[in-house]
């Protein structure tokens, strides 16, 4: 069985939409830890007004009956708060006026899909491309990912997420437990563990915000609990590692990923990169550190994933950046919609969802099957496999 989904809907149309197709059937879901997920998205230290106008919650519409799974694909949409102001604008049905009642964009910003979308769809009103590329589409890969996650936490499996950096201030490294993790992070205004720390980066965001520019940053998310062999080393794209990678560059203003110890390899010596294989009857086989981050051959071992991604700068900048006007061809600075002067926190919430949902599809391709009771029986034959290996 695979797992799959589309998204649908604008940022400022009446909702979005997404379907979920390849969940087992006989998944009890949360619902309340659904939308505390998307929740967990719209906080964050630096975010702007749109967050105080929605308030997200996931409704689901078909594939869900008595709070189980039934097999069939799964609908689930999030509504917009802030369509009622919209709804003229951003009307499916042709409406008459001027391109100042259309709210016609036709400044392309630096950094945002305008201007190529514009060009490849040859679309005159950017605001055509903007509705769909901005990351408020988010919203529903949080959900859909907050529905692999409680997937996977059927098997035993956490997933935590840190901003590891916001600009200039990074925050120092800690050995906490992941159950730590959680507890500490989601305390946070800007889910780092230390309150000094905290302190720096609100400060660190009223100064970019003050001085109308924006400010990005580094976020890490760890996965604890998988059995050695999800992804496979026999086929380029069924490599998990791979997969990963491109699930967070897929995320808005990401431009960035390593696995563990990721570009710092480049500096170092074998012999300081490479994890030992140890063994005891307690634990099996395992490894003595991860700087590999739990994958080697692009298969799980056995650790902890440990995934970073790099945000850039949201590109909306209440101090505009020089660009074109499609219309007159003559320089301008690029309009301004609202925007977040950091967005890092939020990120590190998507990036969680992203690589958990990425990780579902590959445990669901390992241990398939129609329903939940199929997968547990498949998962629990392989973990004996693996015992007396």
């Amino acid at each position: 069985m695979s797992l799959r989904f589309l998204t649908a809907g604008e940022t400022h149309g009446p909702q979005l939409t997404t379907i979920i197709e390849g969940l087992p059937s006989n998944l009890e879901l949360d619902f309340e830890a659904l939308n505390f997920q998307l929740h967990r998205r719209q906080k964050g230290y630096g975010r702007g007004r749109r967050m105080q106008i929605e308030k997200d919650t996931a409704q689901i519409l078909g594939g869900v009956r008595h709070g189980y799974t039934t097999g069939a694909p799964v609908a689930l949409v999030v509504q917009n708060n802030d369509w009622k102001h919209w709804q003229n604008i951003m009307n499916v049905e042709p409406i008459e006026g001027n391109d100042e009642a259309k709210r016609r964009m036709h400044r392309p910003r630096p950094g945002h899909a305008d201007l190529n979308g514009g060009l490849k769809y040859n679309l005159k009103d950017l605001r055509n491309v903007l509705e769909r590329s901005s990351a408020r589409e988010t919203t529903v890969r949080v959900a859909v990912g907050a529905i692999a996650r409680q997937f996977l936490a059927q098997f035993g499996v956490k997933v935590a997420g840190q901003v590891i950096r916001i600009g200039e201030i990074e925050a120092p490294p800690h050995n906490l437990s992941i159950d730590e993790l959680i507890e500490r992070t989601e305390a946070s205004s800007v889910r780092v563990v230390d309150e000094e720390t905290e302190k720096k980066m609100e400060a660190y965001i009223d100064l970019i915000k003050k001085e109308g520019d924006s400010i990005g940053g580094i976020v890490e998310c760890i996965i604890e609990g998988l059995p050695v062999g999800l992804g496979s080393h026999v086929q380029y794209d069924r490599k998990l590692d791979g997969r990963i990678a491109q699930g967070v560059m897929s995320i808005n203003a990401f431009k960035g990923v390593e696995v563990g110890i990721g570009f710092e390899a480049g500096e170092l010596r074998g012999s300081q990169v490479h994890d030992e294989i140890m063994y005891s009857e307690e634990r099996g086989y395992y490894r003595a550190t991860n700087r590999l981050g739990g994958f080697e051959g692009g298969m799980t071992n056995g650790m902890p994933i440990v995934v970073r991604g790099v945000m850039k700068p949201i590109p909306t900048l209440y101090k505009p950046l020089q660009s074109v006007d499609i219309d007159t061809k003559e320089a301008f600075t690029a309009q301004v919609e609202r925007s977040d002067a950091c967005a890092v926190p939020a990120a590190s919430v998507v990036m969680e969802h992203v690589v958990t949902w990425e990780v579902a599809k590959a445990f669901l391709e390992k241990f398939g099957g129609d329903s939940m009771e199929e997968i547990h029986a498949n998962y629990q034959n392989y973990l004996k496999q693996l015992e007396n290996y």
